[in-house]
């Protein structure tokens, strides 16, 4: 099935045609609500549960900006993921764009950041469900303690096995059963929303310190760490559904940018009623002491609705609070095992990932979701104690977005392009700017855990790829600024000023960053760091007959062989 793409005589030169991945036994049974909705209910998760609450504890009401800063980060990045989801409409799609635009070496890390931070992402959600459960049911979570209890872990693992019993239906069951999720979803924040505006208190408004009682740094370490970069994302999981999205070349970009701004109007608007809403009493201490209230810990806007005489609203939330992380949960685990399938079309996982039932359903690779997701519930036992490691997993994924972005505009420049990012020359170095800064402000404590995450990530892709006859070659050249970059990041957040060490518990750990790097110029050195490297890799890419190698052989109909270049 290729197709050329242009009337230049590129082809030509290259002898290679343009063709487009096919992902062999989904079936295409979403539409464009279904896409939206796939992408909204991972970001109205567990976060908007949470983040108003942590963000205001941490920033005063400057956790307004965080919200709009990271809302624009985030917007930035998902109008990147918009034309590269239009262009190769595969599953697992952030696993696979740097695959071939790059080649393997540079895929692999980007899609093995991919699949940890799908994998984590129920676990987390069945956290949460257990923290707002704790209110009724005190023998799941340990408020004291901020952790969950043996019996509320052996619930965390029934839940992951019920995200994992429902994603064994076909797809267009599924879809309806998110797509009802997702409505509650939305609906009830808007509600939520509506009511305590009633309730409204200009003079919190700058009160206990002003509008940034705790400074810029404590802003910027608040998007991170306080989960509101963590509540916007998911917004790519229809990428990672759209070798199951009707007309994904209509459907996608628009599901993608629908979802994301939904998601901003709703966290910013949540934030404004949160911080209006709260009594004086509760911040007759300041907003710090607010982190520490028992009473918001077990459910921040139905402890706010409560204390204003709102008990009727105060339930509703708490119905919300286990019905809203379960539709993350379940949503996260179906794009994990489509980020498996996805890898093992790379020939990174090994080919029984790729394997469907009669449904479409990637089986294997859904069942090791569920296995190995167990083994990220055991050393992190609270829902905020994952949040930093998911962020960081999440914002290395994104960073492999415009790298392929910038690579494809030169590898295929004619390519089809259903959504065209404008002013992508400057957009696209700028998103890579983006999550980096989102990858410092996550603080070094969790970027060097990470950092020994992706090497276990390789000795096991290692392996798998070693008895595979038909693995890609590793492509070396093209991937020679991905230790650079990798390296490059962990020192400057070794000197800079996030430590992160806050974000593995719910006390303050002894800092691990030197803080040499002073507050702004550690901003600037991660920007012009960024553009460095984006430029370096971009003029590194793949030559444009292998990337279309690498292509064509996730077509429908193959016309080279699937087996290693030479």
């Amino acid at each position: 099935m290729a197709t050329e793409i242009g009337r230049t005589g590129e082809t030509g030169r290259t002898g290679v045609t343009e063709t487009k991945p096919t992902d062999i036994g989904l079936k295409r049974e979403m539409g464009l609500i279904g896409a939206t909705w796939s992408s909204e209910t991972s970001i109205i998760g567990s976060g908007w549960l949470f983040g108003a609450w942590l963000a205001a504890a941490a920033a005063g009401t400057a956790a307004l900006l965080g919200w709009i800063i990271a809302g624009v980060a985030v917007v930035i990045l998902a109008l990147v993921h918009a034309e590269l989801g239009g262009m190769y409409p595969v599953s697992g799609g952030t696993a696979r764009f740097p695959h071939y635009a790059y080649g393997s070496v540079a895929g692999i890390s980007f899609g093995f950041f991919s699949w940890v931070q799908a994998l984590t992402v129920a676990p987390i959600e069945c956290f949460a469900v257990m923290q707002y459960a704790s209110y009724y049911w005190h023998s799941v979570y340990n408020t004291t303690t901020g952790v969950t209890t043996g019996f509320g872990y052996a619930m965390t693992v029934i839940l992951l096995a019920i995200f994992t019993a429902l994603n064994f239906f076909g797809m267009r069951l599924f879809n309806k059963i998110n797509s009802g999720i997702t409505w509650w979803k939305v609906l009830i924040p808007l509600f939520c929303i509506i009511v305590l505006f009633t309730q409204f208190k200009a003079s919190n408004f700058g009160s206990h310190g002003g509008f940034m009682p705790y400074g810029v740094k404590a802003l910027f370490g608040a998007i991170p760490s306080a989960g509101i970069v963590f509540a916007y994302l998911g917004f790519e999981q229809a990428d990672q559904l759209a070798g199951e999205i009707r007309n994904p070349q209509r459907n996608l970009p628009r599901a993608i940018i629908f979802a994301v701004l939904i998601g901003t109007a709703i966290y910013v608007l949540l934030q404004v009623v949160y911080i209006g809403a709260l009594t004086p009493s509760l911040l007759s201490h300041g907003w710090a002491a607010t982190g520490n209230n028992p009473g918001l810990t077990s459910g921040p806007f139905a402890f706010v609705a409560g204390a204003v005489a709102l008990g009727w609203l105060a339930t509703l939330l708490r119905i919300d609070a286990v019905i809203s992380p379960f539709g993350t949960g379940l949503i996260y685990q179906t794009s994990t095992s489509r980020i498996g399938y996805g890898l093992a079309r790379n020939r990174y996982f090994p080919q029984i990932f790729a394997r469907v039932d009669k449904r479409g359903i990637p089986w294997i690779s859904l069942i090791f979701a569920f296995v190995a997701g167990l083994l990220f519930l055991l050393p992190f036992p609270s829902w905020k104690s994952l949040v930093g490691l998911v962020t960081s997993a999440s914002v290395l994924m994104y960073a492999g977005a415009p790298l392929s972005l910038g690579a494809f505009r030169r590898q295929v420049p004619e390519a089809e392009r259903p959504y065209r990012l404008p002013g992508a020359k400057v957009l696209s170095p700028l998103a890579f700017i983006v999550a980096n800064l989102l990858i410092y402000w996550s603080g070094f404590e969790v970027l060097w855990k990470l950092g020994i995450v992706l090497v276990i990530g390789y000795v096991l892709i290692g392996i798998s790829m070693a008895f595979d006859r038909l693995r890609p070659p590793l492509d070396w050249k093209s991937a020679t600024w991905l230790p650079v970059y990798i390296i490059g990041m962990g020192i400057i957040s070794w000197q800079g000023q996030y430590s992160g060490a806050a974000s593995t518990d719910l006390h303050p750990l002894p800092p691990t960053n030197t803080g040499a790097l002073p507050f702004w110029w550690d901003m600037l050195v991660v920007a012009a760091f960024s553009l460095a490297i984006y430029f370096w890799a971009v003029a590194t890419r793949l030559p444009r007959a292998e990337m279309l190698n690498l292509v064509n052989r996730q077509s429908d109909h193959p016309e080279l062989p699937d087996a290693p270049r030479h």
